[in-house]
């Protein structure tokens, strides 16, 4: 979907559920990552985590587009637009939409792993971390450590 569509989508919802017309920006910001999506303030736009529509349905989507125009409405009509107002919660139940956005799915990158070696004993120590060798020494015979090479991630 593009910004394009997004913003037809948001301009229908809109009028359809709101019966009001959204006047201003809607747009996928891929910067957006806890969260399904905001509304601003400053220049009323609605942007959108891409991540709710591919990793979620549609009607996930529709869910958070409908909460960030409770946002926008009540707060155009100077209203209780926050989440804690009730004018906020019984807008965003008469219009269905989503109370809480799906969490998107966290991108997990393999760790890192490191493999020093003491130069007088050849005590080896897998670690996790990098660790600053100049101030760390073996623990079994106080001798320097050196970095051998690293590891491939678990």
């Amino acid at each position: 979907m593009t910004d394009q569509q997004l913003q037809a989508l948001v301009q229908q919802i809109s009028q359809v559920s709101f019966g009001r017309p959204f006047q201003h920006q809607a747009r996928f910001n891929t910067r957006l990552r806890t969260t399904g999506g905001r509304y601003l303030l400053q220049n009323h736009q609605i942007e959108i985590n891409p991540k709710m529509l591919s990793e979620h349905d549609e009607a996930t989507l529709v869910g958070v587009i409908k909460h960030e125009l409770c946002h926008y409405h009540l707060h155009l009509m100077q209203s209780g637009y926050q989440h804690k107002d009730p004018e906020f919660k019984q807008l965003l139940q008469a219009v269905g939409g989503s109370r809480f956005a799906p969490a998107p799915a966290k991108r997990q990158r393999p760790k890192r792993r490191y493999l020093y070696q003491c130069l007088a004993c050849g005590q080896e120590y897998p670690r996790v971390r990098r660790i600053d060798v100049s101030r760390y020494v073996c623990s079994k015979c106080h001798g320097h450590l050196k970095l051998m090479r690293e590891l491939a991630p678990k």
